[in-house]
């Protein structure tokens, strides 16, 4: 089966026809054939690929609009997890159920929906007419949850979770598309249909809510998909526990390209050791694809459009049938590659967009010396017009032709997370379908800094509160901080330092919030390395106190 090139059919010239892809400009080829996907591919200096399949502007700002909204209403209706929506939703509505719901709000924390949404950490829909604005899908109205999907399905409404409920985030009052998604609970959701599964028969679940035999069956679709899911809670709320998720699954199925249903590995599943292994990372911000040749925090995967493994890794730790996963990637290509170019052409927020007025010329001018100095071999150039009416704004950047993957002595876990299920991974038809391949790799993508004022805490696994830490040798690094919500920036921002508040400052209502520690010395969550480039030949920190505010004065500018 040819997955994402049966999507198309060869012309006599080379070219394709586009049965179901984007063809925006109607000229009968696939928009998506401008794009190299290989291996090989390199980005031209000063370029980047934020018009991922080179659309004209006007069709460009449409596509983007339309990518947008399928990342907030998970477009792949073959999903294999729903939750029955209407006979939940009216169970907990009911007055008669009031002393069951406050029990169940007392063990879980919610007791509706909306506290569900609220309690997975949910960003809500914008109002109208901010920077912030978003094109907001039908059947939803500012304050909404961004990511909570209901699928209307054959069987009735059913409730997933989109792209945007890890990668929309919250931000001091504004909502940010393509932001990690610090409050997440994404997993525990896995971990939460465990524990109703194991406990909720059917026949009790359609007594309890009045459920049709349609919404029964629904569920019972829900019961027998789980058996192929393994799922692993993060150390730390903000932390996304995918590598444990995908290998625990894979391990849960059959070793062939299907990754077929199994009774038998269900019993005895591989890659069990990724159940206590700590192989958390942030769930990545969009705004920097655009830069980049290769995919991952770790770079492993080196060819492919990422957004076909994102959705496979998805439903992979959803339970889904991969054959009915490949017939809707054929299907429906055209949602494939308007989400697409919706993430590459994400743009990252601007300091000045939040906090105007309090960038320093003269310090950040002086901080462009360091950066260059001693951070653009890795992290790429930023020009500035400093002359400019808008001397702050990044005019160009200029990253690496080819994305590299560089060991800078930082916590390796994430990277040996994989105990060989990569060898796994590019055997499955529809990666070897869409180009894609994975390698095993020693280090990390040192990444693009667009907007990494807003990317705190630091590091692939978040294991550094502040850039002022991120600037200072390991040994004078918070070990314990918390991941507290950014609500208040007066008091939940250190806006000098960037990043979380420390110490003292932390403020008192986020210490009870024990999901939210973090212990920067448990193995894979360990906050070293990223200092040899600042240390002299004779090991000397390099940076002064005022050298290192002027640094972290220019890094808010990108």
């Amino acid at each position: 089966m040819l997955l994402l090139l049966a999507a198309c059919t060869p012309f006599h010239d080379g070219h394709r026809a586009c049965d179901f892809g984007l063809d925006e400009d109607g000229d009968g080829v696939c928009d998506g054939d401008a794009v190299d996907w290989s291996d090989g591919a390199s980005i031209a200096p000063g370029t980047d690929r934020s018009n991922i399949y080179g659309l004209a502007p006007d069709d460009l700002a449409a596509v983007r609009e339309r990518g947008i909204q399928h990342s907030f209403v998970w477009p792949v209706d073959v999903t294999g997890l729903l939750i029955p929506y209407r006979p939940l939703d009216a169970y907990m509505e009911d007055p008669a159920n009031a002393g069951a719901v406050a029990l169940l709000r007392d063990q879980l924390g919610f007791g509706s929906f909306e506290e569900f949404y609220d309690w997975l950490g949910l960003a809500r829909y914008p109002e109208p007419g901010g920077f912030d604005e978003l094109p907001i899908p039908d059947g939803m109205a500012p304050g909404d949850a961004v990511g909570a999907a209901v699928l209307d399905t054959e069987w009735g409404e059913g409730l997933t979770f989109s792209c945007a409920a890890c990668h929309t985030s919250t931000l001091f009052g504004h909502t940010i598309f393509g932001m990690s998604n610090r409050r997440a609970r994404a997993n525990a959701v896995f971990l939460l249909a465990g524990e109703l599964t194991q406990t909720l028969t059917p026949d009790a679940f359609q007594s309890l809510t009045d459920a049709t035999d349609e919404e029964r069956a629904l569920y019972e679709r829900t019961l027998d998909n789980y058996g192929a899911v393994g799922a692993k809670e993060p150390e730390v709320l903000g932390l996304d526990t995918a590598v444990a998720q995908i290998g625990l699954s894979l391990g849960r199925r059959a070793d062939d390209p299907w990754a077929t249903f199994s009774d038998a590995a269900e019993a005895d599943p591989d890659f069990t050791d990724l159940e206590t292994f700590v192989a958390d990372s942030k769930p990545a911000v969009w705004w920097t694809l655009r830069y980049k040749t290769r995919w991952l925090s770790d770079g492993a995967l080196v060819s492919g459009n990422p957004m076909v493994y994102n959705l496979l890794a998805n439903e992979l730790g959803r339970g889904t049938d991969l054959h009915a996963l490949s017939d809707w990637l054929t299907r429906d290509q055209k949602a494939l590659d308007e989400l697409t170019v919706a993430v590459f052409a994400t743009e990252a927020p601007r300091w000045e967009a939040f906090f105007p007025g309090t960038l320093d010329l003269a310090q950040a001018q002086a901080g462009q010396v360091l950066f260059d100095a001693y951070c653009a071999t890795c992290h790429g150039t930023y020009e500035k017009d400093w002359e400019a009416d808008d001397p702050f704004r990044t005019t160009a950047v200029t990253y690496h032709a080819q994305t590299p993957v560089v060991d800078v002595g930082t916590d390796g876990q994430r990277t040996e997370g994989d105990f060989g299920y990569t060898e796994r991974l590019n055997q499955l038809q529809i990666l070897q379908d869409s180009g894609s391949r994975f390698v095993t790799e020693d280090g990390y993508v040192p990444p693009p800094l667009d907007g990494i004022w807003a990317r705190y805490p630091y590091l692939h696994n978040n294991s550094v509160p502040t850039l002022c830490e991120l600037l200072s040798p390991a040994e004078q690094r918070t070990t314990t901080f918390y991941q507290g919500p950014a609500d208040d920036p007066a008091t939940d921002f250190d806006a000098e330092c960037v990043g979380y508040p420390v110490g003292d400052a932390i403020p008192a209502a986020w210490q009870s919030d024990t999901d939210a520690h973090f212990d920067a010395t448990v193995p894979g969550l360990r906050n070293v390395g990223h200092e040899d480039m600042l240390r002299d030949g004779d090991g000397a920190w390099v940076l002064d106190t005022g050298e290192r505010a002027a640094l972290v004065m220019y890094l808010k500018t990108l």
